[in-house]
């Protein structure tokens, strides 16, 4: 195993292997594409707003979507059940969440067009604790001489979700209250500390979240698995979690940032994952939450659309948001920080908190994450 002066040693050089072209070549296809001029060229409205739904954020970046195309201007939507966390989203709440932002960029971009987007949830009833053959919703694209897209629509190719540590300056109150605002629909109610009197107990609960999913060998493996480690891979496998570019390429080809590294709690790699999420924690200015009025499917819905809006009204007004989705997580052993933070907030079982989010600025926005192509979402 290599040793911690090794690895400090390929750090170092890190800038040097890569520029000298050790990080290998340019992998194909570009797993970055879909973010680049999404819809441009495509005849089918359909076509276009589906191209900038496909860019939501989701949970794990699953991009759990599926749709197919009817008639001429219809399309219904359904959730890919291959793509599921059965591990750490046990009951597919975090799943839907990201059904709903797909949804919501799809109506967002709809108005670049002319068009408005009329929108069914759940047209065929919603589902229970598992997931079946319904879609989550239908979409009819019909003419509106008055749509107009608005501010967000700008936004979408440029929202991040920013696993970083965050700078201490404090969100100003005119950027929070837009995003706020963004999140606000009907049986929601978005909510947010900067105070430390808040931050600090909710920072520590997120802690141990972490600890737990991260301490939890199947939670772990399950996230260990959608690692995408080096270019190569992300070209193959342009959905999970990316780890690639720059040094990361360097400890790849150097064996030290390999899955079963990873899976080892004391090895090199996970204690590094340590100190960055650590940091990353302790280095959050404030935090934002949604949580709704009631605890079924359509109320995981809306959330996932109310937070789509909100990251772009982020976006918007030079703010990040990074959820940290394990202390919401409902696998048996998060009971504890789950109930904390449900309390902490004033939520409840049947009417709980949705999305927990770290909410901050950073010097530089980081690059976006691979996407599928929107082919590979159509079904035939």
């Amino acid at each position: 195993m290599p040793s911690r002066r090794h690895i400090l040693q390929l750090l170092a050089a890190a800038p040097v292997l890569t520029a000298a072209g050790c990080s290998g070549p340019d992998a194909t296809p570009d797993p970055y594409a879909a973010w680049r001029q999404p819809g441009q060229g495509e005849s089918d409205p359909r076509r276009f707003v589906l191209a900038h739904g496909l860019l939501a954020p989701n949970p794990h970046n699953r991009q759990p979507w599926l749709v197919r195309l009817e008639g001429a201007d219809a399309m219904s939507l359904y959730v890919d059940r291959t793509r599921l966390l059965p591990e750490t989203d046990p009951f597919h709440r975090q799943i839907v969440l990201g059904c709903g932002a797909f949804l919501e960029l799809i109506a967002l971009s709809a108005p670049r067009l002319g068009l408005a987007a009329d929108i069914q949830a759940w047209p065929k009833g919603a589902p229970g604790p598992g997931l079946d053959d319904r879609p989550f919703a239908r979409v009819v694209l019909r003419p509106d001489p008055a749509a107009k897209a608005g501010p967000f629509f700008d936004q979408i190719v440029r929202r991040r979700t920013e696993k970083a540590p965050f700078l201490p300056e404090r969100p100003s109150d005119s950027a929070v209250r837009e995003v706020l605002a963004a999140a606000t629909g009907p049986g929601l109610i978005a909510g947010e500390t900067r105070d430390p009197e808040l931050r600090d107990p909710l920072a520590a609960i997120c802690w141990k979240a972490w600890e737990i999913e991260t301490g939890t060998p199947r939670t772990h493996l399950e996230s260990v698995r959608l690692m995408r480690i080096g270019k190569a891979e992300v070209a193959r496998n342009p959905d999970g979690i990316d780890i690639s570019g720059g040094m990361m390429e360097v400890l790849a080809r150097a064996g030290v940032m390999t899955r079963e590294a990873l899976s080892d709690p004391n090895s090199m790699a996970s204690r590094t994952g340590v100190d960055m999420y650590r940091e990353m924690i302790d280095a959050t200015p404030g935090f934002f939450w949604i949580r709704s009025e009631t605890a079924d499917r359509s109320a995981q819905l809306a959330a996932g659309r109310a937070y789509a809006r909100a990251q772009l009204a982020a976006s918007t007004n030079g703010l990040v948001l990074h959820p940290w989705s394990m202390a919401l997580q409902e696998f048996a052993e998060m009971a504890g920080p789950y109930r904390q933070v449900q309390a902490l907030l004033g939520a409840r079982p049947d009417a709980p908190v949705q999305m927990l989010v770290r909410m901050g600025t950073v010097r530089k926005v980081s690059d976006p994450s691979p996407r599928r192509k929107l082919d590979d979402l159509i079904l035939s």
